[in-house]
């Protein structure tokens, strides 16, 4: 199986065991309420959703004193029976007189008759059928609608759109549900979630009330009032529960895709970088890094307004570029960025070394954080952001595992929607890709480690420790050194850790050292060692894979084995290639309706794709504006980090928005 199929058994077994957890809640409850009957039980353990095991339970729900309770307190659940039976020639005033109790504060019949309705009301609100009819007709008809409630508390209209909408509720968007429902948070919109009363009524009506009888009259009004009282608010809870979860997980689904993106981009690799922070008033700062990421040296310049030292900052890029030998010069793109790159341009440098223009969103978090404090201790914040900067261009994977990914500016909606959700599958992205690119046991931050299968935040420790005190591992069984490393842990994360120039070329490859004695084998069948295979494709191409298949390894596995092989250190990342927008392109007044310029896309949302033309805020890509055809989903068309060319369509230049196109032909 592959990890989108062991992630959604994953996520199936945790809603049994949230239901299995549920249903035997409910059970507990019952017996103490000494009201579990074997046929109820029976229906308990049939129960195959929680809103089934909900309408199942209502009834014995303990709950405060409600209308119908009281009513039953006063002795009037037979007159509420006899008229829920709605049989022909009874009059229901004439029954009513009976029940007729000063005492017990029925002064009249149409007192007995008004608790009588509401033992009715609460009877067909628990009605298990009539609940599952009534839920699926709300899910098949309900329409989310919003509306103005308050213009005060939108000022920059920022729900404009949602002032007056209606649409079917499960066809809604879940970006314009997320948008609604914050609305709603802040008091700027009211919400209904339901289908038309009328039409809600009407239905109800038909599967309780019974025509031509002399009591249909006050079941009637009875099922006006549940629906209204307690079926409509409750069913519309459920409804909007669900189309909320649908919504949460569209987005964070969005979340994903982005993310994951954004960590497998491509790195530069361990090569010496100059990493700046761009700034205006409080300069640049400049960091040199080493190959591994270690920072060598630092210094602020001031290239711009309101110092504008240019020449001395010139002067101290290009001695650290003689002094430090750079592969590339990472920027940030925060503010001054456009400008820092143009001053960085303008220099006499070498044409091999890289300008390049990298995202900068969570540097500052990195920068404040326990662990850019614990890294870098006798570092200011700035300069510990110029160097998260310089290392995202070596490795973004390494560098931006550090930083909470709700920082990471690739989501959407990512405040609105549920945060344990999110929480756990933006971290279930991070090891995904932490695990499928590998990591190196002697260069790996803690933090890094941390996210390799079978480990966690002690045993990352714990290998960070032990490299400390006894230098570099040199193969793989080191690790069963490690303190707190078991073999079950062992087996579990070292085919996900990589040993570079160790003593085994297997080390640093995918194949898991349980499969080392296989290969041993295979070069031995062979008549060669293991580094000449691992060498040599012609001598891998000649092994017969099929007289290894035994019960305990299949063709599968022998395969994979083969394809590490291929690729032993190998980076599954693709090539990095310098990018350079253009270079005519300041800020947005420079901007011209039909001109086709080129981009990066940052974001990739259910409307559209933000993308990076070199300004300081994102232009807009409307998902139809992404092709000719049809578009499901933006993301069927591009992905982040994709260089795209791009038409401007639209400058609003007040509000600083740009809206592009892809739909057009050069």
């Amino acid at each position: 199986m592959d990890e989108v199929q062991i992630g959604e058994i994953k996520e199936e077994l945790e809603r049994a065991e949230k239901l299995e957890s549920r249903r035997q809640t409910i059970i507990d409850s019952l017996e103490e309420q000494e009201e579990l009957t074997e046929e109820l039980q029976e229906e308990i353990n049939q129960a195959s959703s929680l809103s089934e095991l909900e309408d199942i339970y209502l009834p014995y729900k303990p709950s405060r004193s409600t209308r119908g309770t009281k009513a039953k307190e006063k002795g009037l659940e037979p007159l509420a029976d006899m008229l829920r039976e709605q049989q022909p020639g009874i009059d229901p005033e004439v029954v009513a007189k009976s029940y007729v109790d000063e005492e017990k504060d029925v002064e009249g019949p149409e007192e007995a008759l008004r608790g009588a309705r509401d033992i009715i009301a609460e009877k067909v609100n628990e009605d298990r059928d009539v609940r599952e009819n009534m839920r699926e007709f709300f899910f098949k008809n309900g329409f989310i609608q919003s509306e103005l409630k308050d213009a005060e508390a939108d000022q920059e209209e920022t729900y404009r759109e949602y002032y007056d909408l209606k649409e079917p509720a499960l066809d809604a968007p879940s970006h314009r549900v997320l948008a609604i429902f914050r609305g709603e948070e802040e008091e700027v919109l009211r919400v209904k979630v339901q289908p038309p009363k009328e039409k809600g009524v009407k239905k109800l009506k038909g599967l309780v009330v019974e025509e031509n009888s002399g009591t249909s009259n006050q079941v009637e009004l009875a099922v006006e009032d549940c629906y209204s009282r307690l079926l409509a608010p409750s069913l519309e809870t459920d409804l909007r529960n669900r189309i909320k979860e649908e919504a949460d997980r569209a987005a964070v689904e969005v979340f994903e895709t982005n993310l994951e993106e954004l960590l497998m981009s491509p790195p530069l690799g361990q090569k010496p970088v100059l990493g700046i922070d761009p700034g205006f008033r409080s300069g640049c700062k400049l960091v040199a890094l080493d190959p591994h990421g270690g920072p060598l040296d630092h210094q602020a310049i001031f290239p711009h307004e309101p110092q504008k030292e240019k020449d001395e900052a010139k002067k101290t890029v290009e001695d650290f570029v003689r002094e430090y030998s750079p592969d590339a010069i990472a920027i940030g793109d925060g503010t001054a960025s456009r400008e820092t790159e143009s001053f960085v341009r303008e220099l006499d440098l070498d044409e091999s070394i890289a300008i390049v223009r990298v995202r900068e969103d969570g540097a500052s978090v990195y920068s404040a954080s326990e662990i850019g404090r614990e890294e870098f201790p006798d570092y200011d914040v700035t300069v510990r952001g110029a160097i998260s900067i310089g290392r995202r261009l070596q490795d973004p994977l390494a560098e931006l595992v550090k930083i909470d990914p709700k920082s990471l500016g690739v989501g959407q909606y990512q405040h609105d929607v549920d945060q344990n959700l999110l929480e756990k599958k933006l971290t279930e992205v991070v090891e995904r890709c932490v695990n499928r690119v590998g990591v190196n046991v002697n260069t790996a931050s803690e933090k890094l480690l941390t996210y390799v299968s079978g480990l966690g935040p002690t045993l990352a420790s714990n290998i960070v420790e032990y490299r400390s005190e006894n230098g570099q591992f040199t193969n793989i069984e080191q690790l069963n050194e490690v303190r707190r490393i078991g073999p079950k842990t062992f087996q579990q994360s070292a085919g996900f850790l990589r040993i570079v120039d160790g003593d085994n070329p297997l080390d640093n490859s995918g194949v898991h050292p349980e499969d080392y004695p296989l290969v041993k084998e295979m070069a031995g069948d062979m008549g060669c060692g293991i580094t000449e295979m691992v060498n040599n494709s012609e001598i891998r191409e000649e092994i017969d894979l099929e007289s290894y298949v035994d019960s305990d390894v299949g063709l599968p596995t022998l395969t994979d084995i083969i394809d590490e092989l291929e690729k032993p250190g190998r980076d599954p990342r693709p090539e990095f290639e310098p990018f350079v927008f253009a270079e005519d392109l300041n800020e947005i007044d420079d901007l011209e309706v039909g001109v086709v310029i080129p981009g990066i896309v940052t974001n990739v949302t259910n409307f559209g794709a933000f993308v990076d033309i070199g300004l300081k805020s994102d232009g807009l890509i409307h998902i139809s504006e992404l092709s000719q055809e049809y578009v499901d989903h933006p993301r069927n068309v591009v992905k982040l980090n994709q260089r795209v060319r791009v038409k401007v369509i639209d400058v609003d230049k007040p509000r600083k928005r740009v809206s592009l196109s892809l739909n057009f032909e050069e």
